[in-house]
């Protein structure tokens, strides 16, 4: 792990007991393999060319496959990734941990509960049209999403379920089944429909009709967790913040490590384009394409 990841043992403990947790349960994640003396982390003392710095070690499994990102996505994988994202939440209710708590992390910047935290990087988007529709979905928020959050179900969330994060293999001649979940860095506590938004906010991103990539995520997350009327009346706007959030923390990043800009405008780059659509489109028209094309989703 990185040095400044390596500050937060607790949390990387918890993170791999967590992929222990879904692996023995019959999820593909990575398992942390034992060091001779029967630790799944170390800490050790290297330099990686900036002095000797302490630095936590673990020796994860190889998953096999191709990440999402690189394969077109066809309404059954996108199926098969909004069920996967749900069995995942629904799994890690079940999951026990002396340090549970340290995943309730206050102001975590990519929590979609800490979206009115953006203000203070919201200087970042200056004179670009796209801060005032970035301003405006941070006022919805506060307006629509704040007040029914008491009525949202709690969960742990992986936090990061996106195209890079997830691995595939062929799965006869024209089907691919997932085969990994990769990267639990993010993971927080928070509610199963943030897991939601988060994953067709990055299903959307690579698709070459990123509108009609809801539909087929919701049937397969509500084949194992049927939303409520708050969490549906507020997936739009979180898919919404979602993108926000991915634009002005990038753009934020950029600015302190220019030299990783191809990196870390992945996603951001794409991302302006989608969320001024679904910001002109509106809450209605989009709400109309997932829910009717999820109610109609045949199950692969």
């Amino acid at each position: 792990m990185n040095s400044a990841d390596s500050q937060n043992i607790t949390v990387i403990e918890l993170q791999t007991h967590a992929m222990n947790f879904l692996h023995q349960r019959g999820l593909p994640a990575q398992t942390a393999l034992p060091t001779l003396t029967g630790q799944l982390i170390i800490l050790e003392e290297l330099d990686c060319g900036f002095g000797l710095q302490k630095y936590l070690v673990r020796l994860l499994t190889y998953l096999p496959g191709t990440t999402v990102a690189k394969i077109t996505c066809s309404p059954q994988i996108l199926y098969d990734v909004g069920k996967m994202a749900a069995t995942l939440d629904t799994v890690l209710l079940q999951m026990e941990h002396p340090n549970i708590s340290v995943l309730q992390r206050e102001d975590f910047i990519w929590n979609l509960a800490s979206v009115p935290l953006l203000n203070q990087y919201i200087h970042v988007m200056d004179g670009d049209p796209v801060q005032k529709v970035v301003q405006a979905v941070m006022e919805q928020y506060q307006i629509q999403v704040v007040p029914k959050l008491p009525l949202f179900r709690k969960c742990i969330n992986h936090g990061d379920f996106n195209d890079h994060n997830l691995l595939v293999k062929p799965d006869g001649p024209s089907k691919y089944e997932i085969s990994g979940i990769l990267d639990f860095g993010d993971m927080s506590s928070g509610y199963f429909i943030f897991e939601l938004a988060i994953t067709i906010m990055y299903m959307m991103v690579e698709s070459p009709n990123p509108v009609d990539v809801g539909g087929p995520v919701v049937a397969g997350w509500e084949s194992v967790f049927p939303l409520n009327e708050a969490e549906r009346d507020s997936l739009y706007l979180l898919v919404l913040c979602r993108f926000s959030q991915s634009l002005v923390l990038a753009r934020h990043a950029v600015i302190q490590q220019p030299e990783n800009e191809e990196y870390l405008m992945i996603t951001a780059r794409t991302g302006v384009r989608l969320l001024c659509r679904l910001w002109e489109l509106g809450k209605d028209e989009v709400e109309r394409i997932w829910f009717q094309s999820a109610a109609q989703f045949s199950k692969p």
